[in-house]
C-alpha cells in the first residue's frame, strides 16, 4: 500500500537466486543501484509466478524507519475529486505522501455493518473516502502542520468535503482498519464478482464513470464495490449483486461481467493483473488483450528456460 512512495517490489528488488529448470543455480545476488552489464535477468523472474525458475533469494532496497507519521481520512464527493486531491497533495507535500486509498462510499457501508466496532470517523456519509499517510524525517508536529495546511486549503478549494487527523496511533491503525476490512466485508455480505486492475492515473475517473454505467445498464441494479490504491493506479473493482436477486444466479453471469470490466480496462490502456498474476484464471484472458507478438515472446521465453515445462505448469502460458 505505500508503493506510491517506495516503489513496488519491482522497484525494491537489486538481486535474485534462482533455481533454474536444469538444476542450476543462478546467483544474482547482487547490491547494485546501477548496473547495464546485459540484460536484466532478475526483471523476467520476478512476477512469472515460478513458471522461469524458483526465487530461492533476493537482496530488497530498504529504507530508514520514517521519525513522524499522520494519517487522515478525507470525506469526497467523486473518484475525480480524489484525483485532485492526490495531485494537490503531492504538490503540497511531496514524496512525504507515501499511501493514498480510494473508497467508495459502499465499502464503508460495509465495513460498518460487519465489524460495528470501526471508528465512525464523520458525522455524515461522503460519496468516497482518501485514507492518506505521510512520513517524513522532520518531528510530527511540524509534519502535522504540514499535512493540516494543505488539507484545509483542500476543502477551501472544494477539492474535499472534510478531514480528520489521526490523534495517535491508535485512532491511525483504527482509519487503516476500514480500509484493510473491506475484503473481509464483502466476503460477510456474500460473493462477488473480483477484478484487479491498474490504469494510467489520469484515467480513473473516467473508466469509472464509463465502466459503471455500462454496468448498470447490462444489470440493473448491481453494485459496484471499488477500492484501492489511487496513487499508483490500482483498483480492486468488485461488482456485487443487486440486493434480493439470487446469488448463485448473479455468479453464473460472471463471463458477461469480467467481459464489459476487462475490456473497459484494455480501451484505457491498462492492465487486468495489477497485483495478483496471471494463474490459471487469467490464462485466456491475456490471449484477448495482449498481442501476437508479446505472447510469442512469453512463449520463446518459456521454451528457453524449461523446454519440459516442469516449472508451476498450467499458469501463465
Amino acid at each position: 500500500m505505500q508503493v506510491l512512495r517506495y516503489g513496488n517490489a519491482r522497484v525494491l528488488t537489486l538481486g535474485l537466486e534462482v533455481v533454474l529448470p536444469s538444476g542450476d543455480i543462478w546467483d544474482g545476488l547482487r547490491t547494485l543501484r546501477k548496473d547495464n552489464s546485459g540484460y536484466n535477468l532478475k526483471q523476467l523472474f520476478i512476477g512469472a509466478e515460478g513458471t522461469l525458475g524458483v526465487i530461492t533469494g533476493a537482496v530488497l532496497k530498504l529504507f530508514p524507519k520514517p521519525a513522524a507519521k499522520v494519517v487522515a481520512l478525507v470525506g469526497l464527493d467523486s473518484p475525480r475529486a480524489g484525483l485532485a486531491l492526490l495531485e494537490h497533495l503531492q504538490s503540497r507535500c511531496g514524496e512525504r505522501l507515501n499511501a493514498f486509498e480510494l473508497m467508495s462510499a459502499i465499502c464503508m457501508q460495509l465495513v460498518l455493518k460487519h465489524f460495528p466496532a470501526s471508528p465512525r470517523v464523520f458525522e455524515t456519509g461522503y460519496a468516497q473516502y482518501a485514507l492518506i499517510e505521510l512520513t517524513d524525517t522532520e518531528d510530527q508536529a511540524a509534519l502535522q502542520r504540514r499535512v493540516e495546511g494543505a488539507l484545509e486549503a483542500a476543502v477551501a478549494g472544494g477539492i474535499a468535503r472534510a478531514f480528520r487527523l489521526a490523534a495517535d496511533e491508535a485512532e491511525a491503525r483504527g482509519y487503516w482498519s476500514l480500509r484493510k476490512n473491506i475484503s473481509d466485508a464483502q466476503a460477510a455480505e456474500g460473493r462477488n464478482i473480483k477484478h484487479d486492475i491498474s490504469l494510467p492515473i489520469g484515467c480513473i475517473a473516467d473508466f469509472l464513470d464509463e465502466t459503471d454505467a455500462l454496468l448498470r445498464q447490462a444489470f440493473p441494479g448491481v453494485r459496484m464495490v471499488t477500492f484501492g490504491h489511487l496513487g499508483d493506479g490500482n483498483l480492486h473493482y468488485n461488482v456485487a449483486h443487486p440486493p434480493g436477486e439470487d446469488e448463485a444466479a448473479f455468479m453464473a453471469k460472471q463471463p458477461e461481467v469480467t467481459r464489459i470490466v476487462h475490456d473497459s480496462v484494455h480501451r484505457y490502456g491498462g492492465s487486468i493483473a495489477a497485483e495478483h498474476g496471471i494463474g490459471q484464471y487469467k490464462r485466456g484472458e491475456i490471449l484477448r488483450y495482449k498481442s501476437p507478438l508479446e505472447m510469442e515472446l512469453m512463449r520463446a521465453l518459456k521454451r528457453t528456460l524449461d523446454p519440459q515445462g516442469i516449472m508451476n505448469p498450467g499458469k501463465v502460458l
